[in-house]
């Protein structure tokens, strides 16, 4: 299933996505729900950022192609960073730059967590998983160098689009991922390049801290991560989830 948070009337809901339409949902999205036969045409409604997270981790160096790009060595456990939620935006919603500095896009598999989880094993991590959407880990590269941990650097106000959808009931272990900017590919890999998979990554944010409902885990970048200029559209597409499009403006 395809689930999207949108705007239609005034009202704020979660629907599927199915045909073209958004079959609005009862119930609660993190819970028990079901789509109802009440429809709106998808192209009359806003579609919105999928959640409103708590907190958005990040995970660094987390797939092979990444790492063999950079000549560094493959982490012995996730490298974890935050960005800011106030960071988020949606499918459409521009990426706004507000200097000259470096600024580069980053295509990445989005985690979005279901139920609480605290201290999860790796077998049972799958329950704690509401689905996946796609995600660019938009950053400035000088202040990432310059500051040394990463935070300001991924947190600046738009750096992290996320959506259009949450994709339900899907396996995440193989899918194909690419980010294009101007319509040329610039990354192209499967998320079966991860170092560690959607459910390590779980069990492993989850021991040191509780994992919230809307929580999002961006799984890190592939190779062929690239610098952003004014007038550009970035798009980050997942199999079985669709494409996120953004333009980027400087102000």
């Amino acid at each position: 299933m395809l689930i999207a948070r949108c705007e239609a009337g005034g009202r704020r809901f979660y629907a599927e996505v199915r045909d073209g339409l958004l079959y609005e949902i009862e119930g609660d999205v993190f819970g028990s729900f079901a789509a109802t036969g009440r429809a709106v045409p998808l192209e009359s409604a806003r579609v919105l950022a999928p959640v409103d997270p708590g907190k958005v981790i990040g995970i660094g160096l987390n797939y092979l192609d990444h790492a063999r790009e950079f000549k560094l060595d493959v982490p012995d456990e996730p490298i974890v960073f935050f960005k800011a939620p106030s960071s988020i935006i949606a499918h459409d919603e521009p990426i706004v730059l507000t200097s000259d500095r470096r600024t580069d896009y980053e295509g990445e598999l989005a985690i979005i967590i279901k139920s609480a989880a605290r201290n999860v094993p790796v077998e049972e991590a799958g329950r704690y998983i509401l689905g996946y959407s796609c995600l660019n880990d938009v950053s400035d590269r000088i202040l990432q160098k310059k500051d040394g941990q990463w935070c300001r650097a991924k947190s600046f106000d738009t750096f992290c689009p996320l959506g259009p959808y949450i994709a339900t009931g899907i396996d995440a272990s193989d899918l194909a991922i690419t980010t294009t900017v101007n319509g040329e590919v610039r990354q192209s890999s499967r998320t079966s390049q991860m170092v560690f998979g959607p459910a390590h990554l779980v069990s492993f944010c989850s021991g040191f801290m509780t994992l919230m409902p809307g929580d999002v885990i961006a799984t890190g970048t592939t190779s062929g991560i690239g610098r952003l200029s004014h007038g550009d559209v970035v798009e980050v597409t997942v199999e079985r989830i669709g494409t996120l499009r953004n333009p980027v403006v400087r102000v």
